[in-house]
């Protein structure tokens, strides 16, 4: 049986993804991946089985398992193995029949849009989730957080702003790496009051200062 490819899409826009990952959808049969990922690659998609990851799992699971005398190839956003469909593809293949190749995060993208080392910030997901931000900025002074349609910056703002932490600067990185792209850099009480829709978007909070949070 041919090995299964989780190829790294990086960010978003075609531009970031990395040359090899682009020849491995070029030398697949089938390609499973989200809508975003099949609007970037519409040529090197083309004439190939384009199977969209839906919330069927498990029955993408056995399509694969049904398919496996094909190349295939999981397109996943950003890096794999940061908060990727491979945890749930490694609950049913093994590590030898998995080839997994890396991409560029967006949240690597997004610390490099400021201008911050990351290797001491504490980085965590909100998809779907609670994730206690401000004991880890109290801890660290630097957190990055994956958002969703839940945990809006703003939301994130007004926690930091309840446990005394309203002057530490958040950034909203949106639409990373498409033309669309903005960042937005404001301190939290800022952010709190601010009314806008913001895009999809990842957000970083920084502790400047010498502050510590409420109990």
């Amino acid at each position: 049986m041919l090995k299964i490819h989780i190829l790294g899409m990086g960010p978003g826009s075609i531009d970031f993804i990395a040359p090899y990952v682009l020849t491995c959808i070029k030398d697949a049969d089938i390609l499973i991946g989200g809508k975003r990922h099949f609007q970037e690659i519409e040529v090197e998609a083309s004439g190939k089985v384009c199977q969209y990851i839906s919330s069927d799992l498990l029955g993408l699971v056995d399509y694969i398992k049904t398919n496996r005398n094909k190349k295939i190839a999981v397109l996943v956003s950003g890096d794999p193995g940061f908060y990727s469909f491979l945890v749930y593809l490694k609950k049913h293949f093994s590590n030898e029949e998995l080839v997994v190749i890396p991409g560029l995060s967006s949240m690597q993208y997004m610390f490099c849009k400021i201008g911050l080392p990351w290797q001491d910030a504490v980085i965590k997901s909100l998809h779907g989730k609670t994730f206690d931000f401000i004991e880890a900025l109290n801890d660290s002074g630097l957190v990055g957080v994956l958002t969703d349609s839940a945990f809006t910056p703003q939301l994130i703002a007004k926690e930091l702003v309840t446990h005394g932490l309203g002057n530490v600067l958040v950034y909203v990185g949106e639409e990373l790496s498409y033309a669309e792209e903005k960042i937005t850099t404001m301190i939290a009480t800022q952010m709190a009051n601010n009314e806008r829709n913001f895009g999809m978007n990842v957000v970083v909070i920084e502790r400047t200062e010498n502050v510590s949070y409420k109990r």
